[in-house]
């Protein structure tokens, strides 16, 4: 596949701030890249830059192998921008504010009307064209974004945490709209913190924490990569020096306790079959359960940010 968008060595602060420190990925045509990261990461910046809303204080863009700061403008014309809290007019219609949208973008007035029906049908909105915005529930006012973004018919759509503020419906519904807009022909870029969103629809994700991406893999490629064995324990009470105690073993990779439940990464499988409960019997703590789980990306997503605390 070929690359539509590289970004090569990004940097950005605001003040003594440096939101984002070096950071390079690049987005293949026809896909659904996720910007995986806690809030802070630098995910919302990044999108900003892109959408040519803040400029970046060095790094280059390349965009259809065009240099953004030379062709900025031709470029934002192909990309389409919906931020985390789009904001409409709720006294108009969607038939009314898409057909503002398209004489604002210059469009002629027989070309509009053909885009605002067939948006509003993409966007299933068509039976609440004549609706006021204002009686919307959050699913259909992310979908209503989402209608206004590529209503120029952009080749590149930025996507700014689009099911933050809605019920799990809600969120399955506009995931569902994202992965038809792939089948369109748009390249989608959006960022999320929420793992099960990434899981869903991505082919590409690149995870960020404190303004440097930690890795930038395929999704499949990225289980296979960190996939391991965890061995999930949850105790009656965590016993004193756990945490130590097992990190000590030969067998044992990592360690994460959250109340009374515990996550052991190994790097030896058959060690750890053999060792691990005998290990555990020694703190003379009850158990209430132990069990062998293959990882999940959240699983790989808190291993990699761990490891990557001091970035």
């Amino acid at each position: 596949m070929i690359d539509l968008l590289k970004v090569v060595n990004l940097y950005k602060s605001f003040g003594n701030n440096k939101v984002l420190k070096g950071i390079s990925f690049e987005v293949k045509r026809g896909t659904i890249y996720g910007f995986l990261g806690p809030n802070g990461a630098g995910k919302t910046t990044t999108i900003k830059i892109l959408a040519g809303l803040i400029s970046f204080d060095d790094g280059e863009i390349f965009f259809n192998e065009m240099n953004y700061n030379k062709y900025k403008k031709k470029i934002l014309r192909h990309i389409g921008y919906l931020p985390q809290n789009p904001v409409f007019y709720n006294y108009l219609t969607p038939f009314e504010y898409l057909n503002f949208i398209g004489e604002i973008c210059g469009i002629d007035k027989t070309i509009i009307k053909k885009r605002v029906d067939e948006f509003l049908n993409i966007m299933k909105l068509s039976n609440v064209a004549n609706r006021k915005i204002a009686s919307f529930s959050g699913g259909m006012i992310q979908r209503l974004g989402i209608a206004t973004a590529i209503f120029n018919n952009p080749d590149f759509l930025l996507l700014d945490e689009p099911t933050s503020s809605l019920d799990p419906e809600g969120r399955i519904e506009v995931l569902n709209h994202i992965k038809s807009l792939k089948e369109q022909g748009i390249t989608v870029l959006f960022s999320t913190h929420n793992l099960n969103d990434v899981e869903r629809i991505c082919d590409e994700v690149s995870i960020l924490n404190k303004g440097q991406i930690i890795v930038s893999e395929n999704l499949g490629n990225l289980k296979k990569k960190y996939i391991q064995p965890i061995f999930n324990i949850e105790f009656e009470k965590i016993p004193p020096n756990l945490n130590e105690k097992l990190s000590s073993l030969p067998y044992v990779q990592s360690v994460d306790i959250n109340h009374n439940n515990v996550l052991v990464y190994v790097s030896n499988i058959d060690a750890a079959k053999q060792n691990l409960i005998k290990a555990i019997a020694e703190f003379d703590t009850p158990v209430l359960s132990f069990t062998l789980k293959m990882p999940t990306l959240e699983d790989i997503f808190i291993r990699l940010v761990n490891e990557n605390v001091n970035v």
